[in-house]
């Protein structure tokens, strides 16, 4: 018999992974209380526990889910926008996304930081291939960039301290957006 999530089990878990995903987004340092973000998803911490054996277990589901959500973003993206639109608007969630990982890097060891690594990698790259094909269709981007390039030039997002956050997230991810254009689209 195959046992199936109680409702509202999975609804804490849910709460417990989203407060923290704000935890770490909002905070300059690698410190994750767990306690704390027990109270604040309004669990005891018996049950963070029962869902989250350890710190890195949550860190990796926070992570994990941010990943997910960045790549399924991509392509609903392109259902409602024209491809350099889309690339724009998934470029705004991605500096989201880094803010996120900067954090959850700064709180996770290396071993586990190379499992993060292994399951983002693929799949940011398929999303921002899926992304760039279209453009390319489209005639708005150009053909010598692939994925690879993409993921290096938003890399940056992840070393920036916090004070610079608001100044240098965004604007560049413009004008890598203006770089990948075609000229004269």
């Amino acid at each position: 018999m195959v046992r199936t999530a109680r409702k509202d089990a999975l609804e804490n878990r849910a709460r417990i992974v989203e407060v923290a995903r704000r935890e770490i987004a909002a905070s300059s340092t690698a410190e994750l209380r767990l306690n704390a973000i027990a109270k604040e998803a309004g669990v005891g911490q018996g049950t963070l526990y029962r869902h989250f054996p350890t710190r890195e277990a949550l860190l990796v589901e926070v992570y994990r889910q941010e990943v997910d959500d960045l790549v399924d973003l991509a392509p609903r993206l392109l259902e409602t926008a024209e491809p350099v639109d889309a690339l724009a608007r998934w470029f705004d969630r991605v500096a989201q996304y880094a803010r996120v990982k900067r954090g959850v890097l700064a709180a996770v060891e290396a071993s586990v930081w190379r499992d993060l690594t292994t399951h983002s990698l693929g799949p940011i790259g398929d999303a921002i291939t899926l992304l760039l094909d279209a453009g390319r269709a489209a005639g708005q981007i150009r053909d010598d960039v692939d994925a690879g390039d993409v993921i290096v030039l938003i890399g940056y997002l992840s070393r920036l301290d916090d004070d610079e956050w608001d100044q240098r997230a965004h604007r560049p991810l413009h004008i890598i957006l203006d770089g990948l254009r075609r000229r004269g689209s």
